[in-house]
């Protein structure tokens, strides 16, 4: 299978666009930071059931990375990463570099509200900012009919719906059902970092929210739920846990229990921090 088709300029990524668009073909976009997995090519696919050609995106993103966090060890595997995407059938690969992205004198970020409020942001203060900041630039850049993106990173799956509602960016933002493994650990980039015992410990985090949302979902006491799961997760292993929290689906203001809800959690496993979310289903009658 040939492709996918590789450019890492603005210029040529718009080109190919440009071509795409006069043939009458509608483009849908998968944004990544590379070190692809199951999960990203299962966005691909849903990409390729909705538009005729699928443009992937890998960049690295500095801008939503604090100094202290992973920047210069984030798992970066060009190669691979275009092997998948060629089986997969990916038609075009956007690779820029961070020069491309943010060339000098570059002085412009989009700050979001709504739902990047809390959670992720409590801890990340600048996170959401790097996210909005980037896809905005992306849409403009590829001027997709479509993009897709994983429920496992589920605010910030919320905080792009928000962005391009707020701007009026005409981009359509697919949610795709997180891929896990066949114990429910959900497939992230940064479990490379995970050795085989850590990866144990790792899978209990589903576990616990599944259990904390069907406790939810029947009556529990939320405070206590949550105090609950947090140490739960700190028994199971996890180093610390910085959230558990139950959020409306849609806006994730505070869930309450006549709207559809999400339980949310991030948690550390050594110096590794995972991040999951479940859904809150009413209990059956």
């Amino acid at each position: 299978m040939s492709g996918p088709n590789v450019v890492d300029s603005v210029a040529a990524l718009r080109a190919q666009i440009r071509n795409w668009r006069q043939e009458g073909q509608r483009i849908a976009m998968v944004p990544t930071m590379g070190a692809l997995h199951d999960g990203h090519i299962s966005l691909v696919r849903i990409a390729l059931e909705r538009a005729e050609r699928c443009v992937v995106s890998i960049f690295v993103n500095p801008a939503q990375f604090a100094p202290t966090e992973d920047l210069d060890k984030y798992p970066r595997q060009l190669a691979l990463d275009l092997d998948r995407l060629r089986e997969a059938g990916a038609h075009l690969a956007f690779t820029p570099g961070v020069t491309e992205m943010y060339p000098a004198g570059f002085a412009t970020k989009i700050s979001v509200g709504g739902p990047a409020a809390g959670l992720e942001t409590d801890f990340r203060p600048a996170f959401f900012d790097g996210v909005a900041t980037v896809v905005a630039k992306l849409f403009l850049q590829a001027a997709p009919d479509c993009a897709v993106f994983g429920e496992k990173d589920y605010q910030q799956l919320c905080v792009v719906r928000q962005l391009c509602r707020d701007l009026d960016l005409p981009v359509e933002i697919i949610g795709a059902p997180t891929v896990r493994d066949s114990r429910g650990l959900a497939m992230s980039s940064r479990n490379a970092y995970l050795g085989e015992a850590e990866l144990e410990v790792a899978r209990k985090l589903n576990a616990v929210l599944r259990q904390t949302a069907t406790e939810l979902a029947s009556g529990a006491d939320e405070i206590g739920a949550m105090e609950d799961a947090a140490e739960a997760l700190v028994r199971a292993g996890f180093r610390k846990v910085d959230y558990v929290a139950a959020r409306e689906a849609m806006t994730l203001r505070p869930w309450r229990r006549d709207r559809d809800g999400r339980l949310l959690a991030a948690a550390w496993l050594g110096t590794t921090r995972l991040i999951d979310n479940v859904e809150i289903l009413p209990a059956p009658e």
